[in-house]
């Protein structure tokens, strides 16, 4: 069961859809709310951003499940609902997408396995709970995404890969060094990313956040050399982000967006889509110039 890949057989390159959070935070959520717990109280209002996403042009939409591991959402006392999050989380954006894939998200647990914060064993088990969850709501793939280290990406896969039939896409998130290369906060290169999670099961890679799309098209790069035959996904941000009368601003119009996009392409992505700052306006834009 390969949706996804399939798909890009078919159509060369896909289009993914944009941010989440900011748009929550457009229809109300407040600072220290849970997003996920949107995805029960305020159910219309997740259904209404991922349509927005297929409406603007999208051929796969994401969850609002970043965030629905049992150690984040225990921040909240919600760790005991987890399956129940993350199962709507999936189903909404499922009720939304129609014939259009749900590349269901799982974000990092904030844990670091070689600090001893917790055993690989109960890592294995937050994911295993949160990917069994996310494909019972519907989800066609699982979007394991923002990761920094190897270990906790290569333990998400392998229980999403153990107790699911879902294709995998896991993701990085990069940054560029004082020398010009790029690494995780944790040190990881993207080849020694690729590699990693090539060995353990992931069907698609790629990165996001933390980059527009300039630092992405080399990233891009480096991902395609080490992995050339493997689908890249790329969600980059509408840029860097910048501070403005006291709000955080994205500066990338959908329109410098979408005049970059072609080299994105052209450096090897398979799925374009956007991270932060990134809204309908810009996906529809990025739809547009890859038409």
């Amino acid at each position: 069961m390969k949706p996804v890949t399939n798909l890009i057989r078919q159509k060369g390159v896909l289009v993914s859809d944009g941010a989440w959070g900011t748009i929550l935070q457009q229809k109300g959520l407040q600072a220290g709310e849970c997003p996920e717990l949107w995805n029960i109280e305020h159910a219309d209002d997740v259904v209404a951003i991922a349509k927005s996403y297929i409406d603007a042009g999208s051929d796969l939409i994401e969850t609002n499940s970043f965030g629905g591991s049992v150690f984040k959402l225990e921040h909240y006392g919600l760790a005991d609902r987890a399956h129940e999050i993350n199962e709507a989380a999936a189903g909404l954006s499922r009720q939304a997408a129609g014939e259009k894939l749900v590349i269901a998200s799982m974000g990092p647990t904030g844990k670091i396995l070689m600090m001893g914060e917790i055993t690989e064993e109960q890592l294995y088990e937050a994911f295993k709970t949160q990917a069994v969850a996310l494909a019972e709501g519907g989800a066609d793939a699982l979007c394991i995404e923002t990761m920094s280290a190897i270990d906790e990406a290569v333990c998400a896969i392998k229980a999403a890969k153990e107790n699911t039939r879902l294709e995998i896409i896991c993701t990085f998130t990069f940054e560029k060094t004082v020398d010009n290369t790029y690494r995780t906060m944790m040190g990881v290169s993207p080849a020694e990313m690729a590699q990693a999670v090539l060995d353990a099961g992931a069907d698609i890679l790629g990165s996001n956040c933390g980059n527009g799309i300039a630092n992405m098209v080399e990233i891009t790069r480096e991902l395609h050399q080490a992995a050339p035959d493997t689908p890249i996904l790329i969600h980059a941000n509408a840029g860097m982000p910048e501070h403005v009368d006291g709000e955080v601003v994205f500066p990338e119009t959908p329109e410098m967006m979408a005049h970059q996009t072609p080299m994105l392409r052209e450096a090897g992505a398979s799925i374009i889509g956007g991270c932060c700052g990134t809204t309908p306006g810009h996906i529809r834009a990025i739809r547009s110039v890859l038409e």
